[in-house]
């Protein structure tokens, strides 16, 4: 009798198998790189012009007393108030602006992906590019829901007039960025493989959405089980590029600040690539469970 297919059981394989095909993470990362780069160099100067409109000693960001928690939270806060409508003007512009951008890099990239993981299916980047907009569309609405209730935890427990609370604000901040976290790894799966589906079975971008609901219980328990471990991998991913930036504040006067900046610039690269390696991983995984549980020829 056969054995329970478990996700963790093979996802050493997949990693090991995307591993041995560098191609794969060098497109995974050059449809998104070919994205960040130009939309982090508009941030930076937006975030330029609105410095230069009001200078940072102007908002008391250069005097917080960071030795005094209670004090720096209430400073913060307060400049934060008087930079929000500037950031504002730029995010209604900008937000849909990087989310259109986004979503036509990443139909063509995923396509090219997609079609370098399966070699027999057609290059649709418009039928890609709406399921792009799909998960994107679902991605905020899960990221609404977190800034509304941090922006509850914050109207609860930092109060003008009086003391905050710190350590209720820091426990809410985490309990929900978590609880969040765990839901969008919980219900993103039919976004994530509709794309799959609409180009394994060539179907219509709406058939797929469709058809990823309609996968049965066997299947949409691995695809759940596998967007968890990512997400898993994910925060792993995080607390190491954390330990790797923060090992040397230790010889930071021995390094000079140059040398801190490239090793914090080195811990950001290596989250991004490893990243990024693990969406490939994931994809890979789709892949196969799909060929478990939906029928299709293992890969060679």
């Amino acid at each position: 009798m056969a054995q329970p297919v478990r996700g963790t059981q093979t996802l050493v394989d997949q990693m090991g198998w995307v591993f041995r095909r560098p191609l794969l993470i060098v497109m995974e990362i050059g449809w998104r790189w070919l994205f960040g780069v130009p939309f982090l160099v508009v941030c930076r100067g937006q975030a330029r012009m609105v410095l230069a409109a009001l200078p940072a000693e102007s908002t008391g960001l250069t005097s917080i007393d960071f030795q005094n928690p209670w004090v720096a939270a209430v400073q913060l806060s307060n400049a934060w108030a008087r930079y929000l409508p500037h950031i504002a003007a730029i995010f209604y512009w900008l937000a849909p602006v990087a989310a259109l951008a986004w979503v036509l890099a990443s139909g063509v990239g995923r396509s090219l992906v997609l079609r370098r993981l399966e070699g027999g299916v057609r290059f649709r980047p418009l039928a890609m590019i709406v399921l792009q907009a799909a998960w994107l569309v679902l991605f905020a609405l899960i990221f609404w829901g977190w800034f509304r209730a941090l922006g509850w935890v914050a109207a609860t427990h930092i109060v003008a007039g009086s003391e905050p609370a710190l350590v209720g604000f820091s426990i809410w901040t985490i309990f929900l960025s978590l609880g969040f976290f765990t839901l969008w790894a919980l219900v993103s799966w039919p976004v994530s493989v509709a794309p799959l589906l609409m180009l394994l079975e060539d179907i219509s971008p709406a058939a797929a959405l469709v058809r990823s609901l309609k996968l049965g219980k066997a299947f949409t328990g691995k695809l759940m089980e596998i967007n968890l471990v990512m997400g898993i991998v994910k925060l792993a991913l995080v607390v190491l590029a954390m330990v790797l930036s923060a090992a040397p504040l230790p010889f930071s006067d021995q390094l000079g600040p140059d040398a801190m900046h490239a090793v914090w610039a080195g811990a950001v690269v290596f989250f991004l690539v490893a990243n990024d390696y693990f969406q490939v991983v994931r994809l890979k995984s789709f892949i196969e469970f799909r060929r478990t549980f939906g029928g299709g020829e293992p890969a060679g």
